[in-house]
Order: C-alpha cells, then structure tokens, then sequence
C-alpha cells in the first residue's frame, strides 16, 4: 500500500503534522500512521506511551474535533494509527484551512477558500445572490432561445404567460426578486459587469501555441456563448462547416459534432466562474478547449473514461442545462466524447488536468483517410447476391465519386461527367454488373477477373470481357498482368 488521498506515513510525530490530520477532516477522512517511513517501511515509535495521551488532546484543543488513537504493532514495532473522519463544516489549523489533493496535504487560498467555505456552509458558488443586479439586467432573448431550445426534451417548467422573473423563479435561478450568480451566469445581457471572464477566448494556431494566426473574443451569458462560438467555429476556424444543429454525422466533418458540442457545454456549464476566461485553440491538427476548475472530489482523468456520477461544480448552471436539453445529468458527458471519437475511428480524446483546469483536446479527422475508411467498409458489402449490390450503388453512388475524387485526385464534375450525374445515369452507362465492378475496382485495385466472378455471378472470361470494355473510358491497368493492378481513370 502506498500514501495516498486518504493514507499518509510518518517516521515521528510532529506538531505540524496536524495540517495533515485537518486536512483529512475537510477532504474525505483518512489515516496518519506514525512510525512508518515514506517508502513503506516500518521503523516504529519508541515514545508510544505518551504519544497516546499526547496526540488526542492536541488534536482536539488545536483543531477541534475527536480522533481514534490506536497502538498497532506491525513487523514487530509499535506503530501509532490515527484515524480522522470527514467532517461538514470547515476546520482550521492555526486559522488557516488545509485539503488533501492526491497524496499531499494543500493550504487554501483566495477564491479556491471562499469556494470551500461555501461547499462547507452547504452552499453553492451559483446560488449566491448578486445584491445589485435587478430584472433590467437580464436579457429576455436568452430567456426564450432557452424555452425554444427545450421544446424537444419537454424538461421545462410550464412557462405560458410568465414573465421573465417568473421563468427565473422558476428554474430557482433567483431568490423572489433578488438574482442569482446563475441566473447572471445562464441570463444577463452582461454577465461581466457582475462576474469577471465570462467569456470565451477562440485562437486559430499552426502547429503550436506560439504560430497565432488570429483571434476572436465571445462574451456574454452562457445561452448566447453556446451559440455563438459554435457559429464563430463555423465562419473563421473550422475549414469545414458542421451542422451543430442537427449534429448530423457528416463523413467530411473535421471533428465529430457531437463531441465538439459535448465539450464546449462541458467548459460552459463546470467552469469555475470568476477565473480565468475558456480558451479555445484551433490546430491545423487539433482542437482544444481549457475551462479553470477542478475535477469534483472522487473524479479521476482515468473515472471520465468510463460510467460515473455527475457531480456538477454549479448545480443550478447544470440543471437549467438539463432543462433545456443541453446536458444530461448523469455524467454521460465524457462518455459521449469518447464514443464518438471512436465511431469516428480517431484516437481516444486527451483530458488532462493543466494549470488549474481541465483540458480536452480533439484530434482532426483525417479526411482522406476516414474517406477511403468509409468507401471500404460500404464496398464490402457487395455480395454475390447482385441485386443487393445494385442497391448498396444506387444508395452510395456520391460516396464512390467522392473517393476517386480524393484518390485519383480527379474533380468530382469531370467523374460525373464521364460517369454519370446519378447512380441511375452510372448504372445506365455501363451496367449494373460493370458498374458494381467499378465499385469492387475503386476499392481494391488488386482485384482479378477470377474474384469479380464470384461477385457478379459470371464466369472469369466474361468478368476478363468487362475490364477490357471498361478500359476503353473508366479504367486503365497500371503494370503487368500478374504484379499490376487497376485503377480508375477517365479518357
């Protein structure tokens, strides 16, 4: 066993170690053993006696709260276990208030206190009321882009003839007619003037951070950011559009859709509001996003990567998310992201904790490679059985021309004209049983007049017959007979 968030070891005690203990009563409990060195090895205590009268009462007159010392002998040594309980409401060592993070023990400071004390109080960052913000300071677009939003899902409050205090009330983004941090958050016109960085920052780099090619800056509340930086990604730093919208898997989209979206909500919704701004960086080869806050306690990078609980930094931001059908609430956000990635056949995302947040990174999609990718996998599916196979050309005929476009790197007007416009005109042209072989052709070049029969049901001389005709305008052969191959070519 190894120290840990919850096990810490000793050779002797000291005073100080009760930062140690302190920081086991706000975190999650834990046990400080002393006569233990840090590489595990039992050396023991020799003053054990008065150590178990010592320690109780220090820790009860310096910190305030009961502890159970016990005398244990390990490898023949006395050894002295104290064991801490977690504890609701904050404890202090010196006026100062301690946490585990991993292995160590941290001081707290400044907004990372005040947030502590908050969680210990039992409240939340986004339930505090923003004492001089009234209904004038809130925006009634975003109000109702959130209620046309949520139309789908049906989560939301009946709504009907409310005014806009009264959505607000209802989603208990306010507290009678005094507003919430969430409410500023999710619905004023200018969250800025009440919380700093409400904001997100969209750099278009080259190969690293240092090749800035070019910038844009979105502020404002959380429904007009979700749109607008999605619209931003679209005008200026994706090379390829994508339907956020929908979220229609596009073969020729640069990321997957649903996984970008999943990000950008991740970021909007867990942010530590108050930081630093969201920084979005687009690469010629990735794309990643960086939000200030920590991972909720009991989450690892490793846990993001398979089922967990939703535990939501900002509680009321996430549930009005919910309502609106933005978000789910049972920790499928990660999930999502690596699912997608996987269907898309690229790597696993990266999500790293980095200088006080949580980074995720995307990798682009590799369009030729996820073209030709996709051509394969619908090419074989021809069977023997034709007219299935007529039907898989007629449903994936753009997807043929789109290929030998990338691959013979032939414009898709000049195929379609010597080809046909349509999978009906293709067919005409040369046939369905050339034109299957077409397809069979495109995707593997190698192919030989004996395997063609067993697709189009013909013997190897008339499958012989169909190359030397389709070499005339739509192939050539590319070295000899034996060691050479097709390929798609136009006269």
């Amino acid at each position: 066993m190894a120290e840990a968030q919850n096990i810490e070891w000793k050779q002797n005690w000291r005073d100080e170690y009760l930062k140690t203990i302190c920081a086991f009563a706000n975190t999650e409990g834990g046990t400080l053993t002393i006569g233990i060195d840090d590489s595990g090895t039992t050396v023991g205590v020799t003053d054990a006696k008065s150590l178990l009268e010592d320690i109780p009462s220090k820790i009860v007159d310096r910190l305030g709260i009961v502890s159970i010392v016990n005398l244990i002998e390990k490898d023949g040594k006395d050894i002295i276990e104290i064991s801490i309980q977690t504890y609701t409401n904050a404890i202090s060592y010196k006026g100062k208030y301690y946490i585990r993070s991993g292995s160590t023990t941290r001081e707290l400071n400044g907004p990372e206190l005040v947030e502590f004390l908050l969680k210990k109080s039992g409240k939340t960052w986004d339930e505090i009321i923003v004492d001089n913000a009234i209904i004038t300071d809130i925006d009634p677009n975003s109000i109702q882009k959130l209620i046309t939003d949520s139309n789908e899902k049906g989560r939301l409050p009946e709504t009907d003839d409310l005014t806009d205090l009264e959505i607000m009330q209802k989603l208990r983004v306010t507290q009678d007619d005094q507003i919430k941090r969430s409410g500023i958050i999710l619905f004023a016109k200018d969250p800025n003037q009440f919380v700093p960085n409400c904001k997100v920052m969209i750099g278009r780099f080259g190969e690293d951070s240092e090749d800035l090619k070019f910038q844009e800056l979105v502020e404002g509340n959380l429904i007009y950011t979700l749109q607008e930086v999605q619209t931003q990604l679209n005008h200026k730093f994706l090379t390829r559009p994508v339907d956020f919208v929908g979220m229609m898997r596009q073969e020729k989209d640069e990321y997957p859709v649903a996984a970008l979206r999943e990000m950008l909500l991740n970021a909007l919704v867990h942010k530590k509001y108050g930081g630093a701004a969201i920084q979005l960086r687009v690469f010629d080869d990735r794309l990643s996003i960086w939000n200030e806050g920590a991972l909720p306690s009991g989450l690892t990078i490793e846990s993001l990567k398979t089922e967990h609980n939703s535990k939501p930094p900002n509680p009321l931001i996430a549930d009005v998310c919910f309502k609106a059908g933005y978000i789910d609430t049972w920790g499928r956000g990660t999930l999502k992201i690596y699912k997608t990635c996987k269907e898309a056949g690229l790597p696993d995302p990266e999500i790293v904790e980095k200088d006080g947040g949580i980074e995720v990174t995307l990798y682009k999609v590799d369009i030729s490679e996820k073209l030709r990718r996709s051509f394969v996998e619908t090419a074989v599916q021809l069977t023997y059985d034709v007219e299935y196979s007529i039907e898989l050309i007629a449903n994936y005929y753009g997807l043929f021309i789109d290929f030998v476009e990338m691959d013979r790197s032939i414009p898709s007007e000049k195929l379609r004209r010597n080809f046909g416009e349509t999978s009906k005109e293709f067919r005409s042209k040369f046939g369905d049983k050339k034109a299957i072989l077409l397809f069979l052709i495109a995707a593997n070049p190698g192919i030989t007049a004996e395997k063609g029969s067993n697709y189009l049901g013909v013997s190897s001389r008339t499958v012989q017959k169909y190359f030397n005709e389709l070499k005339e305008n739509a192939i050539e052969r590319i070295g000899s007979d034996k060691g050479g191959y097709w390929q798609i070519s136009i006269k």
